[in-house]
């Protein structure tokens, strides 16, 4: 019998991996983290993923898994589908949000630990570049080795990995291979995955059989909402490229511009410059 496996990107099957499984976790953040050989994590504990925040109005904000280690750090993890302007903004509140609570009345700032923000984004949102990998740190701007601590950020272009980019590192390439080659329709998990520890058990979470009737309703409610947000997104990139292209061709038209040569540049039809023409 063929086994059947969840894709670890949706909102049900990240929590279910990482959000009760410190080693998983642990190893996880080691791997995707610029962490130096003395600031790896050892121990965690879960925190809520409820941030609520002071400001009067706002709604609470939720990430998909919170942390603290030993040391007092603190980790946000983050799986985004899909791609918004607004992302890093929230992603910068929920950080500061988490920075500014570790404050207690009396005691020094420089007790204040730091804010790791590991984000994975299924989707593409630097195109200027092929790495796959922003590190964000608040640094001087004329010298970037005058930091100020405290706030680390991490995005993933998940679309972007392929196994030989980071071949030096095995674990990094090990868990983005293990969030990206696996979906609905994986039949067989390769060994290099099954045959890492943490890696392997966080693929036996996967299989279908462990979900239950409404976990499974869950899952695939979340696979429909973001092929709907996929569709209003696409909706309305065509609706702004086809006022850009009206407004294009009204420029031309009013400098006097060959209706032919209007047609090749902007793609509209012979009947609508027609009637742009009349409309002028």
């Amino acid at each position: 019998m063929i086994m059947k496996y969840l894709d670890p990107k949706a909102d049900i099957t990240f929590k279910k991996i990482f959000g009760n499984h410190p080693e998983r976790l642990i190893s996880l953040l080691n791997a995707l983290l610029p962490l130096s050989e003395e600031e790896q994590i050892h121990e965690i504990e879960y925190l809520p993923t409820e941030l609520v925040p002071e400001l009067e109005g706002h709604k609470n904000t939720i990430v998909d898994v919170l942390c603290t280690d030993s040391r007092g750090r603190k980790f946000c993890v983050e799986m985004q589908m899909e791609w918004s302007k607004a992302f890093k903004q929230r992603v910068l509140f929920n950080a500061s949000k988490l920075y500014v609570s570790q404050a207690i009345k009396g005691e020094k700032y420089c007790a204040l630990q730091p804010v790791y923000s590991l984000n994975l984004v299924n989707d593409i949102f630097e195109r200027n570049t092929p790495d796959f990998i922003h590190n964000y740190r608040i640094v001087h701007d004329k010298d970037s080795n005058k930091v100020i601590e405290g706030l680390h950020f991490t995005f993933i272009e998940l679309p972007k990995f392929t196994p030989h980019s980071v071949s030096d590192k095995r674990m990094m390439v090990l868990w983005l291979r293990f969030l990206t080659e696996i979906n609905a329709n994986t039949k067989e998990i390769p060994a290099e995955l099954l045959n890492n520890p943490e890696i392997g058990k966080a693929v036996e979470d996967l299989k279908i059989s462990g979900f239950t009737d409404a976990e499974l309703r869950a899952y695939d409610k979340f696979w429909d909402s973001v092929s709907v947000e996929k569709t209003l997104q696409y909706d309305s990139f065509q609706e702004g490229m086809a006022q850009r292209s009206l407004e294009i061709a009204k420029k031309m038209l009013a400098k006097g511009m060959d209706e032919v040569m209007v047609r090749e540049v902007t793609g509209l039809s012979a009947d609508l410059i027609q009637h742009l023409k009349a409309e002028m």
